[in-house]
């Protein structure tokens, strides 16, 4: 394995939705942080943003195989806000509440 890390992939959808969350005012965005950090009123959030395509058509939910060992690890254990999510509405029902 070589010392040096390769760039992170970065899921497809992902461009567009910091793009929209950074039109909002009063919204920050941090990129690269296992994927996104999301702020407002003094609050943090955390998302992994994932594709659509990992999220099984049937239980609605993203398919085990696509999270990383860590991220799995950040679900079951982390203290903080950690969520995996797919499109922008996700992340603005949880950083503005249910519209």
């Amino acid at each position: 394995m070589s010392k040096y890390r390769r760039a992170a992939k970065v899921d497809k959808n992902q461009f567009e939705i910091v793009r929209a969350l950074r039109a909002i005012p009063g919204v920050t965005v941090q990129p690269g942080m296992d994927d996104i950090l999301v702020g407002r009123n003094g609050r943090t959030w955390w998302f992994e943003i994932k594709e659509p395509e990992a999220v099984s058509k049937k239980t609605g939910q993203v398919i085990s195989s696509e999270l990383k060992p860590g991220q799995k690890n950040l679900l079951r254990d982390w203290q903080g806000h950690y969520q995996v999510v797919w499109t922008l509405d996700q992340i603005l029902d949880a950083i503005m509440g249910v519209r």
